[in-house]
Formats: structure tokens, C-alpha cells, sequence
């Protein structure tokens, strides 16, 4: 019975690989370049641990738009910026959802969010809700002091440990993400010392979100193997839901907080962050598409993540960069202490005369 059940399986086997093989005769005429696929893994096996490096040295052997599969999914590699146009502004409708993956639906409720979500018009509302509450000019004008206030306090920790090496992201993250939680989130609500007493710390809150960048990012097997998800072999599945339980616990306790004020405040109430808005506009019943509660986490996720590490990174960058000229430090100096001076401001008073700035 056992050896019956082998040459049954094996058969199965061979004879998916012969449909794959036959496949990809029939159509390899209408597809790009691109190296031949193994049976069930497909081209999984040319992809490193970092696939973006990958897949560039594959585009030198097979072009600028190549064809790929992971797994059993069919993948096409624009590589050049006249390709990636058609992708990204001729046909982008076309191409605008992100594949369904164990990322999207651990760790942003779903696809909630704005960043996994499907196209579509739940997709289409928030982004409305981003151009027009967040990235106004008034709204960014209103959170001003904000920017101000936690760019004073980054300079203030520098001035403390000059002389000192310094990991210079740390700290750029650090008021990134200050600056993001009291715009979005109302204020901090990490402890940046030992006599404060918030649900997270500051480096526990980091921590979070640098496993959150690395499980967005990484290539999960299962994602493009269906008959092996049940496994989780690389594990990450596992750490996607441990992640996923203490998210949750970060928003629920952000969001209890603010129900409790808008229901004290009741038809008085004003909202003062987005997270106000995103809850109030939850018990709009005109809303096109219903956020909920996990829409209003998705997209206070992605609002806290998306501007607190792609900033500090750029600026970690243009930093290291002017390192490497000092011409330019120098001519940055200059443009810097031009502006401070041309920013002055004359009070005049009775007897006196005085510059602030």
C-alpha cells in the first residue's frame, strides 16, 4: 500500500512537470528573455538574499524587461527607467495592486493599509485622505512647530555629545519619529527615559518598526509556492503574527485613548491629529468605503512607518555624502549661515536696537 502511494505521488510529479515543461514551450514566444525555469521552484533558485541585487545581474544577461517565475507565479523585471514608465504611469492601473502576500495580510490588517491594499476604491479614498488631510498645505503648515520644536531637541542631543562618535541614524530616526508620532499620533507615546511610564520605550518602538521594514521586504517562499505555506520554512510567517500581537497592542491602547476624548468631548469635539481625523471620519455614514478599526490602524501604521525611516535614511545618505566632499560641507555651511542672517529680524524699540532670530 506504502509503495502504491509512492508511485502515485510520483507520478503526480512528473506529470506537473511535464504540463510546466509543455507551458512553457507553448508560450515562451510571446514572453521577454529570461533564464529557463526549474520545475515547481522556477527561478527561486537565482535569487539571493538580496533579491534587488539579484535581479540586476540578471538583467545584464537578459535585458531591461525579463521574465521570471517564482514558484509556479509568472514575474516581469523592468529594469531601465523607460520601462519602468510604462509600468508606472502608461499602464499603471494596469499594475497598480500589490500581489495578495503573507505580509500584506499580517502585518497591515489585511491590507487595510494604504500600501498593500488592492486597487480599488477603498485604495482610491485613502489616498484622498492623505493628500487632503494630511499633505495640505495646511496641515503642514499647522504642524510647523512640531518640526521646529523636535529639530531644536535633535540639536540639542548632538551639542551634548560633540567629541563623541555618534551612530548619526539613530538619531536622525529618533526625531523622524517624534516628529511623525505627535503629527499623526497626538504626541509620543514611547518613553524616551526611565522616569517616564508609556506602553513602549523608545528603542522597543524602533525595534518594532525595523521588523516591520524587514518582513515588508523580505522574499517569502510561501508567497510564491502555495503548496508549501502550511510550512512556514523560512519562519517568517511565525514572526509576522508575534509582530502582528504587539502592533495591535501599541494601537489599541492609541486609539482607546482617543475614543475616551472624543466621547468626553462629545459634539464639542475637534480633531487635533490624524488619528482624530481617521476615527471621526469612521463615524461619517457618508464615507464611500467603511475604514473600521483596522483601516484606521493600517493607515496610522503606514503613516508612522513611511515617515519615520525613509527620512532618516536620506538624510543618513546626503550626510555621508557631503563627508566624502568637503567643498560641499563648506558650501552647505555657507548657504546655512547666508540664510540665518538674511532671516533676522529687526525690532526697533524706543532706545534700543535688537536682532533676533
Amino acid at each position: 500500500m506504502a509503495f502504491l502511494s509512492w508511485v502515485l505521488l510520483a507520478t503526480v510529479i512528473f506529470l506537473l512537470i511535464f504540463r510546466s515543461q509543455i507551458n512553457n514551450r507553448h508560450s515562451r514566444k510571446t514572453l521577454p528573455p529570461g533564464p529557463r525555469p526549474w520545475p515547481l521552484i522556477g527561478n527561486l533558485n537565482l535569487i539571493g538574499p538580496l533579491p534587488h541585487q539579484s535581479l540586476h545581474k540578471l538583467s545584464l544577461t537578459y535585458g531591461k524587461l525579463m521574465y521570471l517565475k517564482f514558484g509556479s507565479t509568472p514575474v516581469v523585471v523592468a529594469s531601465s527607467p523607460d520601462m519602468a514608465k510604462q509600468f508606472l504611469r502608461t499602464h499603471d492601473r494596469i499594475f497598480a495592486s500589490r500581489p495578495s502576500t503573507a505580509a500584506g495580510k499580517y502585518t497591515t490588517y489585511n491590507y487595510h493599509d494604504i500600501a498593500w491594499a488592492p486597487y480599488g476604491p477603498y485604495w482610491s479614498q485613502g489616498r484622498k485622505i492623505y493628500l487632503n488631510e494630511l499633505f495640505s498645505s495646511n496641515r503642514l503648515g499647522s504642524s510647523e512647530y512640531v518640526r521646529v520644536q523636535e529639530m531644536k531637541a535633535f540639536l540639542s542631543r548632538l551639542h551634548t555629545m560633540s567629541g563623541d562618535s555618534i551612530v548619526l541614524k539613530d538619531h536622525l530616526s529618533h526625531t523622524t519619529l517624534s516628529v511623525i508620532s505627535r503629527i499623526v499620533l497626538g504626541r509620543k507615546y514611547f518613553s524616551e527615559s526611565a522616569d517616564e511610564n508609556e506602553i513602549v520605550t523608545l528603542e522597543e518602538f524602533q525595534e518594532m518598526l525595523d521588523e516591520l521594514f524587514l518582513l515588508n521586504g523580505v522574499l517569502n517562499v510561501g508567497d510564491w509556492m502555495p503548496w508549501l505555506r502550511f510550512m512556514d520554512v523560512q519562519g517568517y510567517v511565525k514572526r509576522m503574527k508575534a509582530l502582528c500581537k504587539r502592533l495591535d497592542r501599541f494601537h489599541n491602547h492609541v486609539l482607546e485613548e482617543h475614543r475616551a476624548r472624543m466621547n468626553a468631548e462629545g459634539d464639542s469635539f475637534v480633531a487635533k491629529d490624524m488619528v482624530d481625523l481617521l476615527m471621526k471620519l469612521d463615524d461619517d455614514p457618508n464615507l464611500e468605503v467603511k475604514l473600521g478599526s483596522d483601516g484606521v490602524k493600517g493607515f496610522t501604521q503606514d503613516l508612522i512607518a513611511g515617515g519615520t525611516d525613509t527620512a532618516a535614511t536620506t538624510v543618513e545618505w546626503a550626510m555621508s555624502e557631503l563627508i566624502k566632499q568637503p567643498h560641499l560641507i563648506k558650501k552647505a555651511t555657507d548657504e546655512l549661515d547666508k540664510r540665518r542672517k538674511t532671516s533676522a529680524v529687526i525690532k526697533v524699540k524706543p532706545s534700543t536696537i535688537s536682532y533676533t532670530n
